[in-house]
């Protein structure tokens, strides 16, 4: 997809990386059921690979901006959902509420050949959430929101250029499967001109 054809982006567009067994979409709504023991990760400590993860992804080749609405009730050690931003198996940032330490949090996974993780207290109702994620030349911007209105700075790092980017919402479990997620609200549109600071 090209920048013109931003407004039109529904998830009609999109297709599966891993295609969960349960699943529904329409053009605005996009729910779905994870399968057992899936991840995106790539060897940092535990030295294992991973890219079993549900990713409803749609092709971009420039500069974007995406934001989507994640609901999902988060119980179990790693259960999580958000969004990402995929080129291969090696370099790829997802982002989102992962269950760790007893609690939500919020945070990323940024992959290029091995996997980095920054996460933090999550404030606000894990089960409904905003994320906003940027692609500007060798930039990645993620943003959350607890209300779509205000949003806050999660990550601003580095990411390689491709000529496209598989783009859209994931969810895993890794310590099981049954996770119900639902997403909603997706909106692509061109960067913001100060992507950091603007609202």
């Amino acid at each position: 997809m090209d920048s013109k054809d931003f407004n039109n982006i529904t998830f009609s567009n999109f297709k599966w990386l891993n295609e969960p067994r349960e699943w529904e979409a329409s053009k605005e709504l996009l729910e779905f059921s994870t399968d057992d023991k899936t991840d995106f990760w790539q060897k940092t400590l535990y030295d294992f690979a991973y890219n079993t993860g549900h990713l409803f992804g749609v092709e971009i080749r420039e500069d974007f901006t995406v934001e989507i609405c994640i609901e999902a009730d988060f119980t179990t050690l790693y259960d999580q959902a958000g969004l990402m931003i995929y080129i291969d198996e090696q370099h790829w940032l997802k982002t989102g509420i992962e269950y760790n330490d007893g609690q939500p949090m919020i945070g990323s996974v940024l992959t290029n050949g091995i996997s980095d993780w920054g996460t933090g207290v999550y404030l606000g109702n894990a089960n409904k959430f905003f994320l906003r994620l940027t692609r500007l030349g060798d930039v990645v911007c993620v943003k959350y929101s607890t209300d779509s209105v205000t949003w806050i700075l999660v990550r601003l790092c580095p990411f390689p250029i491709a000529d496209k980017y598989f783009v859209g919402p994931m969810a895993c479990t890794p310590k099981r499967g049954g996770l119900a997620v639902k997403f909603s609200k997706l909106k692509f549109t061109k960067p913001a001109e100060d992507i950091l600071h603007s609202n």
